[in-house]
């Protein structure tokens, strides 16, 4: 089978050079996150790992799914307990970032909500472009739902998580899976299109929560635009690295529809949004050109009922909880991560928010 790029170079040779631009900067990346797992305190390392065939993608391929536990896991005596599951997404543009980097979050996750974490390295642009990272992100929780016994995971107390571009698959996974749940039992109704989901009255009850870190939320609006909001603009994202994600995920540029419920959670129709879960968490960055707009899709969603706990992260950057300092793991992001696995508990496991 040929590479996905060279399938792609016969309509487009620019796309080579993304590729290697995002190889090269996925090693640095690589460089940076191995610095950041190795101070103390040290994050879990995976307990298994499964690899899944795609369903949903044009393109067909292999995504896998790095599994991390609380300690107990499989334990004697413990064989029968079955845990909660958060599904969770990297960031990195969709362009960059492997299924490890969160492993901090990871880690929090299993000792302070004893839940599981399934990290999903799903297939990254530019190789493959827009929709393919939603749609692995969606055969990723399906796939669990189907081997949930077998994994020792309770099916009904599902969460998904996400940071940056994986924020914005926190929100999108779920609207997909509402359309790929509709088509999996044959009941697609003849104007049902890919970008407009058909959502089934209770199936998106099994994801019981959305937990998002710094989220892109609307495509709609030009990079030029968010960078305006921004404070502080000598902290915000280069300029080339943002031009590579959007050229390498929104492709074909002229035919990706920017206001898709799929890429631009932040201007669906309230009627897909009241679909997502009831419980959602998001943390944005006061240094951000995504900060505006996640605002604005948190006024969104508590005006539809949702039970919305936000907080804005003061005087930090996009990404600030990746640094890679090998000496010394950052006290803000182990604090707030803290935060946040008390809701994750609360809402599996039961209890009252401690978020206001």
């Amino acid at each position: 089978m040929s590479h996905p790029i060279a399938r792609a170079i016969k309509n487009d040779p620019f796309r080579w050079t993304l590729y290697f631009q995002a190889v090269f900067w996925r090693t640095l990346m690589g460089i940076g996150m191995f610095l950041h797992k190795i101070a103390y305190p040290r994050p879990f390392k995976p307990r298994f790992v499964k690899y899944i065939d795609t369903t949903l993608a044009a393109m067909p391929g292999r995504v896998r799914l790095v599994f991390y536990t609380p300690k107990d896991y499989g334990a004697p005596g413990n064989e029968d307990n079955k845990y909660p599951c958060i599904v969770n997404f990297h960031g990195g543009g969709f362009t960059m970032g492997t299924a490890t980097d969160d492993c901090r979050w990871a880690t929090a996750v299993c000792e302070q909500a004893d839940t599981m974490v399934c990290s999903v390295d799903y297939r990254r642009a530019p190789e493959h472009p827009f929709p393919t990272a939603v749609e692995d992100g969606a055969d990723a929780v399906m796939w669990i739902w189907d081997h949930a016994d077998e994994l020792g995971i309770d099916g009904d107390r599902i969460g998904v998580s996400g940071f940056s571009a994986g924020g914005n698959m926190a929100f999108t996974v779920p609207l997909r899976l509402q359309d790929a749940l509709l088509r999996r039992r044959g009941a697609e109704p003849p104007h049902v299109s890919s970008d407009a989901p058909v959502v089934l009255s209770h199936e998106h009850r099994a994801v019981k929560l959305i937990v998002a870190w710094y989220p892109s939320t609307d495509f709609t609006n030009p990079r030029e635009e968010r960078r305006k909001t921004n404070t502080r603009p000598d902290k915000e994202l280069p300029r080339f690295f943002t031009k590579m994600f959007d050229a390498s995920y929104l492709h074909p540029p002229k035919e990706v529809k920017l206001d898709s419920p799929y890429l631009s959670p932040g201007v669906a129709s309230d009627e897909l949004l009241r679909f997502l879960p009831d419980e959602i968490l998001m943390y944005t960055c006061e240094w951000d050109e995504l900060l505006a707009e996640g605002k604005r899709f948190k006024d969104r969603v508590q005006r539809l009922g949702k039970k919305t706990k936000y907080r804005m992260i003061e005087a930090v950057p996009h990404g600030w909880d990746k640094s890679p300092n090998p000496f010394k793991a950052d006290g803000v992001a182990q604090e707030v991560y803290t935060e946040a696995c008390k809701e994750v508990k609360r809402v599996f496991h039961g209890g009252q928010s401690l978020v206001p």
